[in-house]
């Protein structure tokens, strides 16, 4: 059973299943701020538990929650207060902490996306030179899930790509594939979160690098 309709959702209808409840309904927007958006994520979550108790959730939470920079944030304290939740109610879940999504369509705004869109559209824009971001494919999202959302012990995953992408690498890299370049002014700012990664997920990376990975995305999404 798939809880939602954005990109998350939609990538993962080839292997859904009766055994589990892929909740990818939520607050899309890291930057929101009204009460009533998360109230509407966080009641949907419970009643889908009280009426599923039988099966498996999959809830997509956010690396985010890793990000001191954001600990005050609206949509971290709610990520972290429905993380808690599930905890507290479920006998039966895994919780995924998501990096940077890649992705056909979705989020307009989320990093890659947004500096797609700048660059082609000969937008000026500002890059942290200190920032660094860890990034994942969708698709790598639902191949995980596919083999790893049967694990029986309850846990959370970090997943993402485990190495941390400098913007210029990402901006590099996008001006490749479009053939046109950032227009775009340097600030001596920005930081980054240092993550734990399991063994699940180095070894679902294990022998590819962050060059290729990245021009993969490139070669998919643009």
């Amino acid at each position: 059973m798939i809880i939602g309709n954005g990109l998350i959702a939609n990538s993962l209808q080839h292997i859904d299943s009766e055994d589990y409840i892929f909740f990818a309904s939520g607050v899309s927007n890291s930057l929101e701020t009204r009460d009533s958006e998360f109230e509407r994520e966080f009641n949907l979550l419970k009643d889908t538990l009280k009426n599923n108790s039988d099966k498996k959730l999959i809830y997509f939470s956010t690396l985010s929650v890793k990000d001191q920079s954001k600990q005050n944030s609206h949509y971290v304290l709610h990520k972290l207060a429905v993380e808690d939740y599930i905890k507290n109610n479920s006998n039966n879940y895994l919780i995924l902490r998501i990096g940077n999504i890649v992705g056909k369509g979705g989020n307009p705004n989320t990093l890659f996306n947004y500096l797609k869109s700048q660059i082609t559209n000969n937008n000026t824009f500002v890059v942290h030179t200190h920032a660094r971001r860890l990034l994942i494919d969708m698709d790598d999202i639902t191949r995980f899930l596919k083999i790893n959302c049967i694990l029986p012990e309850n846990g959370i995953i970090n997943c993402a790509f485990p190495y941390y992408y400098d913007l210029k690498e990402i901006i590099g890299a996008i001006e490749k594939k479009t053939s046109q370049k950032g227009i775009y002014s340097e600030i001596d700012e920005g930081d980054f979160y240092k993550v734990d990664f399991g063994e699940n997920i180095n070894s679902f990376f294990s022998g590819i690098s962050p060059e290729d990975y990245l021009e993969t995305l490139t070669k998919k999404y643009i």
